[in-house]
């Protein structure tokens, strides 16, 4: 009795394994091509909302913050390549990875605790999972533009060809201006996909 308990312990973490290798591949791969396609940015009136790190919030909100750093990881990584091979304006901030990848990988870690901090004990409830997600889209804006700030302002600047003393508050406005609505995407793309996969899983595990 003892070793059958302990057999179907195994089996079932190597299920649960199995289950997060796949959710970090198929969520990381979502991100690549969001990013690759251009389809990772939606037009708003005066804005582009970028929602290539939804996939990121998706992963923490369904399978931990370790699967969602995993995810982080890859699309920070990706990020930087993605800017060595297409250089942009602003690439030589986003070649570092302190800018494109560390930020990336806190996104899950406050997305996930966050969501488990908001005092609902209904772990599918519409609004815990929206603040988890709101504030994890925040945490990428914030992330960016603030490293991006403490270390390329005068950079930044010369780039806009505006005055270095401008840069601050550039890189602020731009915060608000993207921010604020890829908060609001990200929430309306992750509550309904949290929400369907967690069905879907509970279904298969009660079948």
């Amino acid at each position: 009795m003892h070793l059958e308990s302990r057999n179907n312990s195994n089996l079932s973490s190597r299920k649960a394994n199995t289950r997060k290798l796949t959710v970090v591949g198929m969520l990381s791969a979502i991100s690549i091509i969001l990013g690759l396609t251009g389809y990772g940015f939606i037009p708003l009136p005066g804005v582009k909302a970028t929602i290539m790190h939804v996939p990121v919030i998706i992963g923490a909100l369904i399978e931990g913050p370790v699967v969602g750093i995993c995810i982080g990881l890859i699309f920070g990584i990706f990020s930087v390549f993605q800017n060595m091979m297409v250089p942009s304006l602003l690439s030589f901030a986003f070649m570092n990875p302190l800018v494109s990848v560390l930020p990336r990988i806190i996104i899950p870690i406050v997305a996930y605790y966050t969501y488990k901090a908001v005092p609902i004990k209904n772990k599918n409830n519409p609004v815990k999972i929206g603040i988890g997600a709101a504030l994890g889209s925040l945490t990428n804006t914030i992330g960016v533009l603030g490293m991006m700030y403490l270390l390329y302002a005068a950079q930044f600047a010369k780039a806009r060809g505006i005055d270095s003393s401008l840069a601050g508050k550039a890189i602020f406005g731009i915060g608000v201006a993207n921010g604020i609505p890829e908060a609001i995407v990200a929430v309306a793309i992750t509550i309904p996909i949290v929400l369907s996969v967690r069905k879907i899983v509970k279904h298969k595990q009660s079948s």
